[in-house]
């Protein structure tokens, strides 16, 4: 039983390095130079900091950078502040939805909270405010 487990596990590592082969075949790999693994190495560290939510100044960004790169970077940086600022002012009838879904919300849950007491009365009270909120 045993020698037809290793078989079996011989034959699987045989058909990974065949397929291993086939794809490094396929797709070669390229070399990095020197440059470009300093790049890639300050790129990496770049977008660590970010990803930690700290500041990287515009200037290490575009020393490190290609020039269509940064462009985009700004490109799409210019889009977020203006998105940014068209969602800041709210209509005022989403703002008001919101205040009254809030009011809604709380009565609901102070209506379950007298419900769970036993005091079915003052949770009915409570309940027929929230609908009459919602409307």
């Amino acid at each position: 039983m045993s020698e037809w487990y290793d078989n079996q596990i011989k034959a699987r590592s045989n058909l990974r390095k065949v397929l291993q082969e086939r794809i490094e075949k396929a797709n070669p790999r390229h070399e990095l130079t020197a440059e470009e693994t300093k790049r890639l190495a300050k790129l990496e560290a770049i977008a660590e900091k970010l990803k930690h939510g700290k500041n990287v100044q515009n200037r290490q960004l575009q020393t490190w950078l290609s020039e269509e790169e940064y462009e985009q970077f700004e490109y799409e940086w210019q889009e977020q502040i203006e998105l940014r600022s068209e969602l800041k002012d709210k209509p005022s009838e989403l703002k008001r939805y919101e205040e009254k879904l809030k009011q809604a919300t709380f009565n609901y849950n102070r209506a379950g909270s007298y419900s769970s007491k036993g005091k079915h009365s003052t949770a009915k009270k409570f309940y027929d405010i929230c609908l009459a909120t919602s409307r």
